[in-house]
């Protein structure tokens, strides 16, 4: 299903706060929030070239939303793990009623959806977090660039997206995390940006099925990164490559991202584990 809606958002003081920071300060019982790839929007006869993005745009927020210390983001693995199990990969089309069952098995407290559209030299983002308790879909936003800064439109959107979710009692928080550890077998969950088994035989480490781990935030270095639409493209299709197991494609995407920015860490991240 296409959608072209916006994304309800919250702004904050902490997402001037490092990644790093960002991340060992964030509570073990902070709500849970889900991010769901994004719809491609787009239309002319170009549109199909922009396949993969969907994975790439989802990745981008997913870590950048991770900066707020009081959330706990699903990371993208786990992500793409659980479309999979419920046979929505190869499109990664997610509707409202959708994205609050996925996220119900995630003890989540909000699903984002929503998509992006390139016109031009204009990028759109839309989107909207959804409630899991209620159902209901914060205030729809949209933001929009004609420059190629694809990561500072991400970040716009992060902004918008704190801005308007309600945590305060929030499904996913303390009685959420007491529910993941009994489901769990009262283990320990996993710290912010663990990665599950440990890498063996230079292959990426996977994480069991079942097991929810949280996005590592960007760096302040990344975070300067202005990465512009192909490089962004780039990174998508490195992604899918590793979804897709081929790990030879992969490392040559993601080396070719890193070509042009050294610095943008979730390369950096994800071609050590291929």
């Amino acid at each position: 299903m296409k959608r072209f809606s916006g994304i309800g958002m919250m702004v904050g003081a902490a997402m001037v706060l490092g990644g790093s920071a960002a991340a060992a300060q964030q509570p073990a019982a902070a709500p849970v929030v889900a991010v769901w790839y994004f719809d491609n929007n787009s239309v002319g006869g170009d549109a199909s070239s922009y396949a993969g993005l969907e994975k790439g745009i989802a990745d981008l927020l997913i870590t950048d939303l991770a900066s707020n210390q009081r959330l706990r983001v699903v990371e993208r693995g786990r992500i793409e793990q659980i479309l999979q199990e419920q046979n929505l990969a190869r499109t990664g089309s997610v509707d409202e009623q959708t994205a609050v069952r996925l996220g119900r098995l995630l003890n989540a407290c909000y699903s984002v959806v929503g998509g992006f559209m390139k016109i031009g030299d204009r990028m759109v983002l839309t989107g909207r977090a959804v409630s899991i308790e209620t159902g209901r879909v914060t205030n729809p936003q949209r933001v929009e660039s004609r420059g190629d800064d694809v990561l500072g439109l991400i970040g716009q959107l992060t902004q918008k997206l704190n801005a308007d979710m309600r945590l305060e009692g929030c499904p996913g928080g303390a009685a959420g995390a007491s529910r993941d550890a009994a489901q769990q077998g009262n283990a320990t969950p996993p710290a912010a940006g663990a990665q599950g088994v440990t890498k063996e035989a230079g292959k990426a480490p996977a994480t069991p099925p079942g097991v929810v781990t949280y996005a590592k935030p960007l760096s302040a270095e990344t975070k300067k990164v202005k990465l512009d639409f192909q490089t962004a493209m780039l990174y998508s299709k490195a992604l899918d490559a590793q979804d897709r197991n081929d790990a030879t494609k992969a490392a040559d995407l993601y080396r070719q991202v890193l070509t042009k920015f050294p610095e943008f860490g979730p390369a950096k991240e994800n071609l050590a584990k291929v």
